[in-house]
């Protein structure tokens, strides 16, 4: 966060400032609850004048008519500059966010991936659709403009990665932005700011609110001069922002989560390399960034003939696992992002309990050590054996480190069980039989299936879910056709009366 001091995290047409109110807000570090920074809490009169700065950038800059060539090119160099500060970023990603460093890299390396991949898909396009009017004097083509300004309202558990969904794509369409991150985890965001004017955008495009989202984003939301508004978050938050953009018929696009099935086939463990692999993949569906991603494969379903075993080996490695600050070398699981979401965490797993669940694993706070500061967020691996459908724990979103065990004798069942959610971001199937891989693939409502395999992504793949894990689509083709308006120009050639009125 070079291009700015202290508690300037706002950043409006072209300048880095205070919040009107000049509140400011502590970010603490989830490993041990101490202050990690400072920043501004902005209100609706910061997010006014960004919006402003916006429009003004839209309607009277550069940006939306300036060579696709030209803003891939920046897209390139914002890219190379996220390589060049890859381990201050990840570094910083970490401990904001409590994951591991070795994750926090990972995910810049995503970003910077994100940024070329929209700067090579919006160069490789052509000068659109031509449409056959059936006639030589008539020329009818379909073009792609940018929507205007977008409202970008990004999630804690992944702030640079989700923030890169949405910008990368807006820029390469020639939008303007105003971002407003998580109050909890704002900070490579900012430093995403500073990127982008280094690497030569122009004032105005690119604009910051740090800030609640009871103000800041119901705001943006609501604004009457946001073309567009793109939320990541939950579902709660986000039936307020449609409900909000709704009212001047704004677009709008949502991820809003999932409660992700893991199906596990016996065939899948039909040898002990397999089997090893199911369990192993089971954990890094579950755990990563201790359960805190929306595709989390917090839902095992696995066959009732292989379950015990299973269970029982998940359970152990599960209790393996090395908690501490993720800056720690050899940690490989975080805290949760706040005693809040802590909180949260326990709750649902007393719920669970209380109606009938088997704690297999975790289910407590760990004991306090050098590399876990009683101070911290951190709770243990949790693994829920003996779940059914009408626990509140299988239906809702936790968004920390549990895991719930279903069981299933048929195929028929295990896709019964996989669908019955109100969710529909992603889902996965174990199984050695290719034919029963592509009908179960075939069956899962989930906007992402994976086949052997838990949590890849390609950022030339679509990303969203079905039912309430959302609206529209992020990455990919469709990822940018969010951020664009479609126009079709008819244009005739050899122009002459038409006489329908006789006169």
């Amino acid at each position: 966060m070079a291009g700015h001091q202290g508690h300037q995290t706002i950043h409006v047409g072209g300048e880095w400032r205070e919040a009107v109110s000049r509140a400011t807000r502590d970010i603490l570090d989830p490993a041990d609850a101490k202050p990690l920074a400072v920043v501004a809490e902005g209100d609706a009169r910061d997010v006014d004048a960004a919006v402003a700065a916006a429009r003004h950038a839209f309607d009277e800059g550069p940006w939306p008519h300036t060579a696709v060539a030209e803003r891939a090119a920046l897209l390139r160099r914002v890219a190379d500059l996220l390589v060049r500060d890859r381990e201050q970023l990840g570094l910083l990603e970490s401990r904001d966010a409590g994951k591991t460093v070795e994750e926090g890299r990972v995910d810049i390396d995503c970003v910077a991936d994100a940024f070329r991949y929209f700067a090579d898909l919006v160069v490789g396009e052509g000068g659109g659709r031509v449409v056959d009017a059936g006639s030589k004097d008539i020329h009818s083509v379909v073009v792609h403009e940018p929507v205007g300004v977008c409202a970008m309202i990004t999630p804690w558990n992944y702030p640079l990665l989700q923030a890169s969904w949405k910008v990368a794509p807006a820029l390469a369409a020639g939008d303007t932005l105003v971002i407003k991150p998580s109050e909890i985890t704002p900070l490579t965001t900012v430093a995403l700011i500073d990127l982008l004017v280094e690497a030569g955008l122009p004032v105005g495009v690119a604009n910051i609110v740090t800030g609640p989202g009871h103000s800041v984003g119901a705001r943006l939301a609501e604004h009457p001069d946001v073309d567009l508004v793109s939320f990541t978050g939950g579902l709660a938050s986000g039936t307020k922002v449609a409900q909000a953009a709704a009212v001047s018929v704004k677009k709008v696009a949502l991820e809003l989560g999932g409660k992700n099935p893991n199906v596990v086939f016996a065939d899948a463990c039909s040898t002990e390399e397999g089997f090893d692999t199911a369990v192993d993949q089971a954990l890094n569906a579950a755990f990563i960034h201790s359960g805190q991603v929306c595709s989390a494969g917090s839902r095992l379903i696995v066959e009732e003939s292989v379950r015990e075993r299973f269970v029982a080996e998940l359970a152990r490695r599960a209790g393996l696992i090395r908690l501490g600050r993720g800056t720690e070398e050899g940690v490989e699981c975080g805290p949760l992002v706040s005693e809040q979401q802590r909180a949260k965490t326990e709750a649902y797993v007393a719920s669970a309990l209380a109606e009938g669940a088997v704690l297999r694993s975790g289910g407590k706070r760990p004991e306090p050590s050098a590399e876990r500061p009683a101070t911290g967020y951190f709770y243990e691996p949790t693994v829920l054996d003996r779940c059914h459908r009408d626990m509140k724990v299988v239906r809702e979103e936790v968004f920390g480190p549990v895991l719930t065990v279903e069981t299933f004798r048929t195929e028929d069942e295990a896709v019964a069980l996989a669908n019955d959610t109100e969710y529909g971001l992603a889902g996965a199937v174990w199984t050695a039989d290719a034919g029963r891989a592509r009908r179960v693939a075939g069956r899962l409502r989930h906007g992402t299936v994976w086949i052997n395999d838990f949590h890849p992504y390609l950022p030339q793949a679509e990303w969203g879910g079905f039912g309430k894990s959302g609206v529209g689509r992020e990455l990919g083709p469709s990822g940018l056709a969010e951020y664009r308006e479609t126009k079709h120009v008819y244009q005739n050639l050899a122009p002459r009366p038409v006489r329908w009125f006789r006169g």
